[in-house]
């Protein structure tokens, strides 16, 4: 009796949730597919209130990778000294005023807790491809230096989470080198200040990261695009690039969103039914052709952080997640 009631209330419920009838199960003998997006820069404050509530909405976690500037405002800027440049200089500006920089610490630190990475995207973005480890080092000192004394500096130090300075010092794991361009003293200064990855590369398609002495690489991969199906980085700007030569073109947004969409569901399709190597892509906080990379990440997330055996997760979960994988994988093909 108790066995043929429970089989009719288990009928039932999948009757009026046919979505969970028809589900498909989680394929417990092949890895998770890892989907990791991450946003250089992580400036515009209503860009960090959008990607947030896309994370709420789609389960998403994602890496921030901070430039610091925007936690220093034009007015103080003179505190700012790049390798090589003029004190005060900075290719991507400073946070307008005070009242800006608290809006986006009030967005870090819940991100942080959210269950995001915060990275490192150095501070006023300039190429260092030809920069030494010491060069490096006064950049990344000053990136600490500004994230750690950012709530004293904007005036308000008695907002400052109790935790703050411990988070600056010690938790920031990640860096994307700014233009992607590194150089060959970037991972020894990067070993040095305690960093575990670094996401600065370019691969032909979809790669596993890989380590070199303790310090994990990922790459953005090349991806098709288009109706030739021609290789492009999968992030925003090089989109942008393909579709408009970098001029705004907001007229064709919708062709350029439906481009792109389609070409992250091909990257993510071959892998999701092949070898599932994680999908890397990358974004800026800057909404490029009227929003359409945006709007094409946002329905790509949609459709592929709920489906079985995906994670959406940033870098350092990745990091964390695949040699678990590996193990998995390894063991299952053993049983076989």
């Amino acid at each position: 009796m108790f066995r043929s009631g429970l089989s009719s209330l288990l009928a039932l419920s999948l009757a009026n949730f046919p979505a969970l009838a028809n589900e498909p199960s989680p394929d417990v003998s092949r890895p998770e597919q890892l989907v990791i997006v991450s946003f250089d820069g992580a400036h515009d404050n209503r860009l960090w209130e959008k990607s947030r509530a896309l994370a709420k909405r789609t389960g998403a976690r994602f890496t921030y990778f901070l430039s610091c500037t925007f936690l220093m405002t034009a007015e103080n800027r003179k505190g700012y000294q790049a390798p090589h440049e003029k004190r005060g200089k900075s290719n991507i500006g400073f946070a307008p005023d005070n009242a800006d920089v608290i809006a986006r610490l009030d967005h870090i630190w819940p991100a942080r807790g959210e269950g995001h990475d915060i990275g490192s995207h150095a501070c006023g973005h300039f190429d260092g491809a030809k920069w030494s480890a010491e060069d490096w080092a006064q950049e990344f000192d000053f990136f600490r230096n500004t994230l750690r004394d950012a709530w004293q500096t904007a005036g308000v130090p008695e907002r400052e989470p109790v935790e703050w300075r411990d988070f600056a010092d010690r938790e920031i794991a990640g860096f994307r080198a700014p233009y992607l361009s590194t150089g060959p003293d970037l991972d020894k200064a990067l070993r040095a200040f305690g960093f575990r990855y670094n996401a600065s590369k370019v691969s032909k398609g979809p790669a596993l990261p890989t380590d070199v002495d303790g310090l994990t690489h990922f790459a953005l991969p090349l991806i098709p695009e288009g109706p030739s199906a021609k290789p492009v980085i999968g992030m925003d700007y090089n989109l942008f690039v393909r579709h408009s030569r970098a001029r705004e073109d907001a007229a064709n947004s919708a062709t350029y969103e439906e481009r792109t969409l389609a070409a992250f569901r091909a990257a993510f399709e071959k892998q999701y039914s092949g070898e599932r190597i994680p999908l890397q892509l990358g974004f800026h906080f800057v909404e490029m052709n009227g929003g359409a990379y945006w709007r094409a990440l946002d329905r790509f997330l949609t459709e592929v952080c709920a489906k079985p055996d995906v994670a959406c997760v940033s870098h350092r979960d990745a990091m964390d997640r695949l040699p678990a994988q590996a193990k998995a994988t390894e063991a299952a093909s053993e049983i076989n």
